[in-house]
């Protein structure tokens, strides 16, 4: 049966028509009940006749998802015109159900009521679409009714007082979702429900009764915010808390190339880390400089002070006042742009973690006590919850979700999701890290599974006898990994030809032969992004018999991979490059060390040593070539831990030691990205995925030049090659001076990120640490989904394979290159989580005595790095309610910290002795405390 459905749409050209599409409508499409008289039931997800089966409507979907994924929520019809209107208003919600609907151990079923001749209703004249869409619904729900009839009970679920009505008068039954959810018997089950927010709340906010005071501004409506961003009256970026004091946070606006300073939660005015806000830039003599800036205590966010309205006096954060001459030309530092968010753009909120503080409060309904949440993570403010197990979660590591956050209330309210585990406990606190960071730990489905092929793999006759593959097994291939490496995917050789010149390989795993598009195991990949490396497991991205065995480059077994082959003089200029699909097979696994030892005995003389030694010859001239063009060497701090192998516990701790043998493999992995690069936008210049490196602007490298420019240093950052040079001639007495300037210098560059060719023009493609106007990921397609993408465009270039459909459609495309970005970044935030823990779980009962640099002065003390550990953490000079020892002031021009008597003094990049040890000012919330000794 075929319907026409109209309606029109306004062009960019402003010109508004008329759009006809035929809609086709069936009476096959079934109800998904087993016991139905009428429909086949091979698809059925609902089993018993008895049951109630839930109708919802989209709110209910839209706010009660926390609910839905409750167990106790089952037998529930999804209506086709729900989810496309989920997937209009909020992609993660419609993610979460898509989840709910295709997990074959709960009773959800998707109901096609749009495309079934008997619940296709058409608009009416003068119906708006969300009436029509609430009609649809509840046609649906009368069609299941009356279709299932005998004793199977159909409930429309709705918090809509109108919807409701109605269909009560058509004769369905229908409920709310707080009595429905009442009605199963299950107090805890109430914990989860978004709560309408109604001006009674307010009553709770302080535990005493409220004169329902305006604590923040009321958001600007969009338009205006739309109207002002345009005019340049405010400005948008993503607010960013400060780690160190939540109540100091930054905006990067591109409108005025700098970040513009936001002090105190009344002028963040109820924003999120990670919301993208409007901001207003505050009139120029309340703006704010580096001496001003404080490290927040850990009971600051108790004072009442904090949460004023902007514009008050006391809003300001809490400092000494400095006297005039004590920092700067004239006495005055470098003021930094300040703001105050007006309105929201963007939502940024999620699960949180943490635990309770209860709360004392008047009497009310008996069994629901009112709590505080505390995150875990400082940069969040408490959320308020009421829940009814209480005595049962005090203990615990939870999960609250954030419904609201009203301008007459000092705290955000929210509702209880789940428990994690207890606190304290190393698997619960492991589990946070990753829900904090959005990691998708959860086993691999059924469905991707399916999609590995049996085991044991090994290389068919198939495999070498195709022509696209050239057997490369005569070759002494070898890898070199981090010691216990089990997902290898790159292996190299180095091969003396007759003329002199070398033949040089890079091989990686050809995981695409097993990954097709379209499949679920390529969806999964899609979505994870990237594998995340914790301290004590990794978290895959693709399934472990794919990562450690199939696809994983081990020694003297026979494996796919795509090379690049180059041949090389030895003065390391590249003669001619060839990319081919191989069969290799690897004659030894070696670790760094292995290698290095390796390298570095001349009594050694071996194949492979001699090949290792080639190698690391003909990288170092790359290497030195590679820095001549302006590739800037930088430092992070990385750490190591050892682990017992039976409790996964910390046994030491320090900083990752890079070799030359780490240095030979990442030179030929980057010559191998660059090559590929070339190769790919060459052939698809419009739809290439490539890797890039904005440059930093002068206001980024601002705070490392005041700090070189303090100990005597003049760096000069006019290019990537004038900081190169910079930093080597950044040396002083100090043999952990330069990895120091060099580690802050990483932290002032902006984050290298994944793009598509055409969304850019090639000026923009270029690689500011590396120096290079091409880069993109090859060389780990284990671990990283931008590598499958490349591979399949590389042997699209070769005419191996036909470019998958997915590269004509670009936003698509740039879709992806998002959602790698974003996996990219919170992998590599939970690994410093991680890293944060452990180190906890070490110093616990270790508390250590050892040296420091101080890396960043602020007006209460400093912020210090230890390089033994690699750990960075403030230094308190002045605690709250400190009546003795003077006054201390910040003096910007030397970036120094001095008492006003000029008895003792500061300064950056000073070596400090300290004492770490593990302390709890606040419950539930341990942190590694550095102290001056």
């Amino acid at each position: 049966m075929l319907q026409n459905k109209s309606f029109v749409r306004k062009t960019k050209q402003g010109k508004v028509i008329k759009v006809v599409r035929e809609h086709y409508l069936r009476d096959d499409i079934y109800c998904g009940a087993s016991f139905c008289q009428h429909c086949d039931t091979k698809s059925a997800r609902f089993s018993s006749p008895d049951s109630t089966i839930l109708v919802l409507d989209t709110n209910v979907v839209l706010n009660q998802i926390d609910l839905l994924e409750n167990p106790a929520i089952d037998d529930v019809v999804v209506l086709s015109v729900v989810l496309d209107e989920v997937k209009n208003k909020n992609l993660a919600v419609y993610n979460r159900l898509r989840a709910l609907c295709s997990n074959t151990l709960r009773r959800f079923f998707v109901f096609s009521n749009e495309h079934h001749k008997d619940t296709y209703v058409k608009a009416m004249a003068g119906e708006s679409p969300n009436d029509r869409n609430d009609r649809a619904i509840r046609v649906a729900a009368q069609w299941y009714k009356n279709h299932l009839g005998g004793p199977t009970k159909v409930l429309m679920i709705t918090n809509d007082r109108e919807n409701k009505r109605k269909a009560t008068e058509e004769g369905i039954i229908a409920d709310t979702v707080e009595s429905y959810v009442k009605s199963l018997g299950q107090p805890a089950l109430l914990d989860l429900l978004v709560q309408p927010h109604s001006s009674e709340d307010m009553e709770i906010e302080d535990m005493r009764p409220s004169k329902k005071k305006v604590i923040y501004t009321e958001h600007k409506p969009m338009s205006e915010i739309t109207s002002g961003i345009r005019c340049g009256i405010y400005h948008q970026g993503k607010l960013r808390v400060n780690r160190y004091n939540p109540f100091e946070a930054y905006v990067g606006s591109e409108s005025i190339g700098d970040e513009i300073i936001i002090f105190g939660r009344g002028n963040m005015n109820r924003a999120f880390d990670g919301d993208v806000v409007a901001v207003e830039l505050l009139p120029q003599d309340q703006w704010h400089n580096e001496k001003t800036l404080s490290i927040a205590e850990e009971d600051d966010e108790e004072d009442d002070g904090i949460h004023l309205a902007p514009n008050s006096a006391d809003d300001a954060p809490r400092i000494t006042n400095l006297p005039q001459g004590s920092s700067g030309k004239d006495g005055i530092a470098p003021v930094r742009p300040s703001g105050r968010v007006v309105g929201i753009i963007k939502r940024n909120w999620h699960a949180y973690c943490g635990s309770l503080e209860p709360m004392a409060m008047p009497a009310g309904n008996a069994g629901i006590a009112h709590a505080l949440f505390v995150s875990k993570d400082r940069r969040f403010p408490k959320i308020r919850i009421q829940t009814r197990q209480l005595g049962n979660l005090l203990d615990k590591r939870i999960i609250v979700a954030v419904d609201t956050w009203d301008c007459q209330s000092k705290y955000p309210s929210g509702h209880y999701v789940r428990t994690i585990g207890d606190i304290g406990d190393r698997e619960t606190e492991t589990e946070v890290v990753l829900i904090e960071n959005d990691i998708d730990a959860r086993p691999f489905s059924a469905q991707v599974l399916s999609c590995l092929p049996p085991l044991p793999w090994t290389v068919s006759p198939e495999d070498l006898s195709n022509p696209i593959r050239q057997d490369l097994r005569h070759l002494r291939i070898f890898s070199v990994d981090p010691p216990g490496c089990k997902d290898i995917d790159d292996a190299l050789n180095c091969t003396l030809l007759p003329n002199g010149n070398f033949e040089v390989g890079v091989h990686i795993a050809d995981v695409t032969n097993f990954v097709h598009p379209g499949t679920p195991l390529d969806s999964e990949a899609t979505q994870r992004g990237t594998s995340t490396y914790l301290v004590e497991r990794r978290i895959d991205m693709l399934p472990k018999p794919l990562t450690e065995d199939i696809c994983s480059l081990r020694a003297d077994v026979e494996r796919l991979a795509f090379s690049v082959i180059w041949e090389m003089t030895p003065e390391a200029h590249v003669i001619s490059t060839r990319y081919t699909k191989s069969i290799i097979k690897s004659c030894a696994a070696l670790s760094y060390v292995e290698a290095q030892a390796r390298m570095d005995d001349s009594r050694l003389m071996d194949p492979v040593t001699i090949d290792l030694r080639n190698m690391n010859a003909l990288a170092k001239i790359m290497r030195q070539r590679r820095i001549d063009r302006g590739a800037i060497t930088l430092a992070s701090a990385e750490v190591k831990f050892q682990v017992d192998t039976e409790t996964h516990d910390p046994l030491d701790i320090g900083m990752y030691q890079i070799r030359e043998a780490n240095q030979m493999v990442e030179e030929f992995m980057l010559a191998a990205n660059v090559s590929v690069a070339e190769q790919i936008l060459k052939s698809f210049p419009s739809c290439s995925l490539l890797r890039r490196h904005p440059s930093p602007t002068k206001e980024m490298l601002e705070p490392l030049l005041r700090t070189a420019a303090s100990v005597g240093l003049d760096l000069d950052v006019s290019s990537s090659k004038a900081l190169a040079d910079s930093l080597d001639h950044a040396v002083g007495d100090d043999p952990y001076f330069n990895k120091l300037i060099r580690i802050l210098a990483t932290r002032c560059m902006t984050q290298a990120v994944y793009f598509c060719s055409g969304d850019l023009s090639p000026p923009e493609f270029h690689h500011y640490g590396l120096a290079s106007p091409l880069y993109t990921h090859f060389t780990s397609p284990i671990r990283r989904y931008a590598d499958v993408i490349v591979h399949r465009l590389l042997a699209a270039s070769l005419g191996i394979y036909k470019l998958p459909t997915i590269f004509q459609d670009r936003p698509q495309l740039t879709s992806i290159a998002d959602n790698l970005n974003y996996r990219h970044r919170n992998a590599q935030m939970a690994s410093r989580s991680s890293i944060e823990l452990h180190t906890i779980i070490f110093f616990r009962k270790r508390p250590t005595d050892t040296e420091a640099r101080i890396v960043k002065i602020r007006a209460n003390g400093f912020i210090v790095f230890v390089p033994k550990y690699g750990i960075e953490g403030p230094v308190y000079l002045t605690m709250r309610g400190d009546k003795g020892g003077g006054e201390w002031v910040v003096d910007e021009q030397q970036q120094k910290i001095k008492k006003t008597d000029g008895s003792i003094s500061y300064g950056v990049l000073q070596t400090v002795q300290i004492h770490m040890e593990v302390v709890e000012p606040q419950p539930n919330r341990p942190k590694l405390q550095l102290s001056l000794l």
